[in-house]
């Protein structure tokens, strides 16, 4: 990449890759740096969420934790800037700390060494070799490993990052303030630097286009520093809800059990804000030199009022924040009604089976409906807790249910008008897994 010199200006359009580019903040990046007339391709290893980003550029589709030097020497070939915008929170089913943070930077450090490519590296605030979390730690290595490979490198270590978009921790501080009636009232005592992800993606576009030099390392932060519980009520004012009427103080023993949970729940491959590491760094604290950033050529960030203002909140907002909550709370009901149900069935055979056979049903149809549906109903229930399927799982419990009521129609109408209610109950599980589906697309 060619800079002119004295100027800080590179000329347009560089050809820039971005790794990441359809998560939160490397989505923002790619807009910016669009609009400021570069050519982006992004890589990312999910089809799907390309599509869903709605960006007009080029992708390349494979797995960055695992791609060799040879797979990035030919995805980088013709680039002048990589913005590694790539990043994970903790180990899961889907996410390797090592590779993503470590290993890939170490590779693709080797795969440009001797070209003028520029790297700019979107790190975090606080990483160090011996933090608290392994996510500060192997950033803290990959950072390490750009460094020594003597590229023209830029690392940017934003705070916390607000956004428009719902993902992550701008999820979750939504969803805590939008509980009814109550605000949390927990890790009161750790301070939160905040930035907007609109500055981030404007000092990368600095960074890319030489304003910042390359050697540069810089925290990217507003100025404000509000404790969590403040920082919720910034946010719950901010989606236009009323003022809490009680603020909760959550103990540490509640605080641990769902960490805990949130941990189990990740190597089901779900991402959950609260898991060990998220709520380990909000202890820590979240702190950064609001001033660095201007001193090394960028622009300043806006505090909490800038930032609150430049993404006003809409009906959308609230019914994200309110419905991020019970999410969790649905894939656990659809859980256990469905596994309570298949295994209840397949305890009592014969009694399960003499209802169908008192109606008159043959009794070897009605033993394979009693065995095979809850055969059925237990996979439904065990696989809707697995990320990966939980969205054909709901899907499965729509067809399945439907499938009963059918069947059940046909061969005993009568249970329609039971005092029970058997049939009519299938209706708002019906509704509850087609609503769950719905909210089952993360980004």
């Amino acid at each position: 990449m060619n800079v002119e010199k004295g100027t800080g200006q590179a000329p347009v359009p560089l050809r820039l890759v971005v790794l990441g580019a359809y998560g939160l903040i490397g989505a923002a990046v790619t807009r910016r740096l669009l609009d400021a007339g570069h050519q982006v391709t992004g890589v990312g290893r999910s089809v799907k969420a390309a599509e869903q980003v709605n960006l007009p550029i080029t992708w390349q589709i494979f797995d960055i934790g695992t791609a060799t030097t040879e797979d990035w020497r030919r995805a980088l070939k013709d680039a002048d800037v990589v913005v590694n915008a790539a990043g994970a929170l903790q180990d899961s089913a889907r996410d390797n700390l090592t590779a993503i943070h470590e290993t890939a930077p170490k590779r693709i450090a080797d795969a440009v060494v001797g070209t003028d490519t520029r790297i700019v590296q979107i790190s975090a605030a606080g990483v160090s070799f011996d933090a608290s979390t392994e996510f500060f730690r192997s950033k803290a290595r990959g950072d390490a490993a750009l460094r020594h490979a003597g590229l023209p490198l830029v690392i940017l270590k934003p705070t916390l990052v607000l956004a428009p978009a719902a993902y992550g921790g701008t999820a979750l501080l939504r969803a805590g303030a939008a509980l009814p009636g109550i605000l949390p009232k927990v890790l009161s005592e750790s301070r939160i630097h905040c930035v907007l992800v609109d500055d981030l993606a404007e000092a990368v576009l600095d960074a890319v286009e030489g304003r910042i030099s390359a050697g540069v390392e810089v925290d990217v932060t507003g100025p404000d520093a509000p404790n969590l519980p403040e920082l919720l009520l910034l946010t719950r004012a901010w989606l236009g809800l009323r003022k809490a009427r009680v603020e909760i103080p959550v103990p540490n023993l509640l605080l641990g059990f769902l960490t805990r949970a949130a941990d189990v729940a990740g190597f089901l491959g779900w991402r959950s804000p609260l898991r060990t590491t998220a709520v380990q760094v909000l202890r820590d604290g979240v702190s950064g030199d609001p001033n660095a950033l201007t001193v090394a050529g960028g622009k300043p960030c806006r505090g909490l009022a800038g930032i609150f203002r430049a993404m006003p909140a809409t009906l959308q907002d609230r019914w994200f924040a309110q419905a991020y909550v019970a999410l969790p709370l649905a894939i656990v009901i659809l859980a256990v009604f469905w596994l309570a149900s298949g295994l209840i069935g397949l305890a009592q055979v014969p009694a399960a089976t003499a209802v169908l056979t008192f109606r008159g049903v043959g009794e070897s149809i009605a033993l394979l409906a009693v065995i095979g549906g809850g055969i059925a109903d237990v996979v439904l229930g065990a696989a809707v807790l697995y990320r990966p399927w939980a969205k054909h799982a709901c899907f499965g419990m729509i067809l399945v249910s439907l499938g009963y009521l059918t069947a059940g129609t046909l061969l005993t109408p009568d249970i329609w008008v039971d005092p029970l209610g058997p049939f009519v109950k299938v209706l708002p599980g019906i509704a509850l897994a087609w609503i769950t589906m719905g909210f089952l697309d993360e980004r």
